[in-house]
């Protein structure tokens, strides 16, 4: 296990650095960003700023660059506007659902199938991958930054996934809900993924790498990662648990209509206790003073720091032996 999984809980918060010494930083993050207005202010609340900034190793002009991308996103594709009905097509096989129960340490699951692929529009799956991780988000707890992903590999194909897809859906996750995964449990992949793994694993970052479990339902040491996270007897059967029932488009519909209605209250200064009430959101581009303070930043965030580079996680470059 990695130095840095070591110093991660399982919600998500990062114990390297002292408290005083994280929100010092977070607190330059806003000040560099600017003041926000609306649903961007809400959105840049200190826990919001922190998985930037972990997601850059704590290096504050890192962490600006890639927050006001988010924010220049959000502004564009607004993706909390984003309901049932816009995406009800692409999910209408089953290929990414939130699971109905949470893992040990109460995180939301999205459950993946490839085989269920039922479009051949990039448009459209990230734009329903994007409203399933909003819901995931919706749906955290209080204490809880992070979700689990589920990925059934039964009944895979080459022709279930695309180098278009993925690449974007990496750009997507990383870049714009950096630090909401905290495990992605590969079930029973085939010999055949082997090649696409390969190729995939370019488009993630180390620490995404690092959260990638390989599990297969014929091996006892893989398998045990899934008794350590769940309760076996609400996982559905296809991840060697005890619930038979197959997906039903219609009651899961049901169950996201009824999430949607809460966005709003959510998106709202009375259920966020970050917002900021500001007229003005500035521009999100860099500023002079900005670009010219980078110098003094870097020196303020070494000081800060014992290490601000880039995540040096080492990761095993070929898929996991099946045999233990």
């Amino acid at each position: 296990m990695s130095s840095e999984s070591n110093k991660t809980a399982p919600n998500g918060c990062d114990n390297s650095l002292a408290p005083e010494v994280q929100q010092g930083k977070i607190n330059e993050v806003r000040r560099l960003i600017g003041p926000q207005s609306g649903k961007l202010a809400l959105y840049c609340s200190d826990a919001s700023i922190s998985r930037y900034l972990r997601a850059r190793n704590w290096n504050v002009n890192k962490a600006v660059k890639m927050l006001k991308a988010t924010l220049k996103w959000r502004m564009e594709y607004k993706p909390e506007e984003i309901r049932w009905g816009d995406v009800a097509k692409e999910a209408e096989t089953g290929k990414i659902y939130r699971a109905s129960y949470k893992d040990k340490h109460r995180r939301p699951v999205l459950v993946m199938r490839p085989r269920c692929q039922n479009s051949k529009s990039i448009k459209g799956q990230i734009k329903y991958l994007v409203y399933c991780m909003e819901n995931a988000i919706l749906n955290l707890p209080q204490d809880q930054e992070q979700m689990i992903w589920l990925i059934d590999f039964h009944g895979f194909s080459m022709s279930n996934i695309s180098i278009k897809v993925t690449r974007e859906t990496a750009h997507v996750l990383q870049e714009h809900y950096p630090e909401r995964l905290g495990v992605a449990i590969l079930y029973d992949p085939p010999k055949i993924f082997e090649p696409f793994w390969t190729v995939a694993k370019p488009f993630l970052e180390p620490k995404t790498v690092a959260k990638v479990k390989f599990v297969y339902s014929d091996n006892p040491n893989t398998k045990s990662i899934m008794d350590d996270l769940f309760d076996m007897e609400v996982v559905e059967s296809a991840f060697g648990g005890k619930d038979d029932a197959d997906f039903e488009i219609n009651k899961y519909a049901e169950r996201m209509r009824e999430d949607d209605k809460k966005i709003p209250s959510f998106w709202t200064t009375d259920s966020n206790s970050a917002a900021t009430s500001l007229p003005i959101a500035p521009s999100l581009d860099p500023t002079n003073s900005e670009l010219e303070s980078d110098a003094s930043e870097e020196k303020a965030d070494k000081s800060l720091s014992p290490r601000d580079d880039e995540d040096g996680t080492l990761v095993d470059e070929s898929l996991p032996s099946k045999q233990k």
